[in-house]
C-alpha cells in the first residue's frame, strides 16, 4: 500500500518500527481469538487480520476504506473482507464472540457511537480488545487522528459500554530501551527527519527491531501515563 502517514505498512525497512510495535498486540491475542467468531473492526492493511484468522474458528475483517479492502482482498486472499461503517456495522447484535480494533478508534469522530456499535455484536460474555496511541507521549500533529486518548480517557470510553477486564500499557522492551539510553528517544529520532536523512545507528537500530523488542504489562497511573500505547479489554454484560 502506499504510506500516507494513515496506516502501518509491513516489508518496509523504514516502516518496520511502527509495524513491529502494532505487530506484538495481534500476536498477543492468539489465544483468545482461538476457535472463535472474530470481528476486526478497522483491519487497515490486513496483516492483522491474516494473522488473527489463522487461529480464528471464522473471521471476518471490515474497513471503511475501498483502497485498503480492495488491498486486503489482493494481498491475503484468505481473509473474508467487507467494506462498511464503523459506527453502523452490518451486522445483528450478538454475532462475534471477540471484537478485535487496533490502532483504529483515534481515526474517528464518533468513537462512543463506534464502541457503543463494537459493543453490539458481540454476544453476551464476548470480549472487546483495542488499541491506540497514547497521546500523553504520542508524537504530536497526526493528521490522520482527530483524537487521541489518554489511558483514563480510553477506560472511560469503553467502560461506559462494557465491564472493562484490563487496561495496559505496552513499553519498549530492555534492548530498544538501553538504545535509547545512548542514543535518545527512538520515536524522536525517527520523526525528527525524513528516513533518509536518518544517522546510520537510527536506521540499524529501526531495520532491526522484533515484537519482542516491546513488552505489555499492567501499571499504576504513572506507568500506564509513560506507555507508548493503550490496549484496553472489555466484556459485554
Amino acid at each position: 500500500m502506499v504510506i500516507t502517514g494513515e496506516r502501518t505498512v509491513p516489508g518496509i525497512w523504514h516502516e518496520n518500527y511502527w509495524f513491529r510495535r502494532h505487530e506484538v498486540v495481534y500476536e498477543s491475542l492468539r489465544d483468545r481469538v482461538r476457535g472463535v467468531r472474530v470481528l476486526e473492526a478497522g483491519c487497515g492493511e490486513g496483516y492483522g487480520a491474516d494473522l488473527l484468522r489463522r487461529e480464528a474458528g471464522s473471521l471476518v475483517a471490515l474497513d471503511y476504506d475501498e483502497y485498503a479492502t480492495g488491498h486486503v482482498r489482493t494481498a491475503y486472499p484468505e481473509v473474508s473482507v467487507v467494506r462498511g461503517n464503523l459506527v453502523a456495522l452490518p451486522y445483528a447484535d450478538a454475532a462475534f464472540d471477540v471484537v478485535v480494533s487496533l490502532q483504529t478508534i483515534e481515526h474517528l469522530w464518533d468513537q462512543d457511537g463506534f464502541v457503543a456499535e463494537c459493543v453490539r455484536v458481540l454476544r453476551p460474555g464476548g470480549l472487546l480488545v483495542m488499541s491506540t496511541p497514547n497521546t500523553l507521549t504520542f508524537p504530536p500533529g497526526n493528521i490522520y487522528h482527530p483524537k487521541e486518548l489518554e489511558p483514563g480517557e480510553l477506560h472511560d470510553l469503553v467502560a461506559h459500554h462494557a465491564k472493562v477486564t484490563s487496561l495496559v500499557g505496552l513499553h519498549h522492551g530492555a534492548r530498544v530501551a538501553a538504545w535509547e539510553q545512548d542514543h535518545g528517544s527512538l520515536v524522536d529520532a525517527q520523526v525528527a527527519t525524513p528516513y533518509e536523512q536518518w544517522p546510520a545507528p537510527v536506521a540499524e537500530v529501526v531495520r532491526s527491531v522484533r515484537t519482542d523488542d516491546f513488552v505489555l504489562r499492567e501499571g499504576d497511573d504513572a506507568d500506564l501515563a509513560a506507555s507508548l500505547d493503550l490496549v484496553v479489554s472489555a466484556v459485554r454484560d
